[in-house]
């Protein structure tokens, strides 16, 4: 089930993407008028309810489609405008330098353990949204296409082999970048977390639907250009890795986003290898 948030009545409102439109839920259930259906009305509300909150947003899916008003429900994607996938996360946790062929490009050591940093709120935005490249303070924006990890569960000492079970699903991410921000120091934070340097969505692919994330295709394109075209099979830590190590240090909770690293192709990688710009 790809799950999304999407703006109706001048407020984000949840969305299933489905072959026919984006199906409003709210919308749906009152045309329905059943209240048996014990649906959620929001993203929290999906994620605080885990498999359970799925399985009666999928019941609402079929009975909506199978009924003759279905269409007082259902939207056209293409002229939506669209909210993070998720909205409050309580943590933002990035994995750095965590692709092969990433970190022979930047002429960087392959790390022996997760490198790990932070992303804020302030850094969410939609799909399709404009974001300021902060020239005031920044001259070296730079792109990251990544699969992020929502988590659905709460997860604290998870093996490794258990990991996949705590995940509500995927999202496709940006970890914009400022590079002269980010190298100005040892710590990357600053660069990282630029209002809007973190595009989020446009949907919450659920982990059924996903099936295994370590092998995933995984691309960026620039004004049409394709720079980045990977699979996160190149991954150093794969993502039951991941998860199961930051589960040892610190508690993940439900909602709590982690940004899995991105493949080649770069322009900080381009920098290093030749000087271009």
């Amino acid at each position: 089930m790809k799950l999304l948030n999407f703006v109706q009545g001048g407020r984000l409102q949840l969305g299933i993407k489905t072959d026919e439109g984006i199906l409003y839920v709210e919308r749906a259930l009152d045309i329905l008028e059943d209240g048996k259906l014990n649906v959620p009305l929001s993203m929290q509300e999906v994620i605080d309810g885990g498999a359970g909150a799925l399985q009666a947003l999928q019941g609402l899916v079929d009975k909506m489609l199978a009924s003759g008003a279905k269409g007082g429900a259902l939207f056209d994607e293409a002229d939506q405008t669209f909210g993070p996938s998720i909205l409050q996360p309580g943590k933002i946790i990035c994995v750095g330098l965590n692709y092969r062929k990433h970190a022979e490009e930047t002429n960087a050591k392959i790390p022996e353990y997760p490198i790990l940093f932070n992303k804020f709120s302030n850094a969410l935005t939609g799909h399709g949204h404009d974001v300021s490249l902060a020239e005031r303070v920044t001259s070296q924006v730079d792109y990251e296409a990544e699969l992020a990890i929502v988590i659905g569960k709460e997860a604290k000492d998870v093996p490794r082999e258990e990991a996949l079970n705590y995940v509500l699903g995927y999202s496709c991410a940006n970890d914009l970048s400022a590079r002269d921000l980010q190298l100005r120091t040892a710590q990357w934070m600053l660069g990282k977390t630029l209002d809007g340097f973190a595009p989020l969505g446009p949907y919450l692919v659920t982990a059924d639907e996903v099936g295994n994330p370590n092998e995933l295709a995984i691309s960026c394109k620039v004004n049409g250009e394709t720079r980045q075209s990977s699979n996160t099979s190149d991954m150093i830590f794969h993502c039951d890795e991941i998860v199961s190590y930051i589960s040892r240090h610190m508690t993940l909770q439900p909602g709590d986003v982690i940004l899995t690293g991105t493949p080649e192709g770069v322009v900080l990688g381009c920098r290093k290898r030749s000087g271009c710009t």
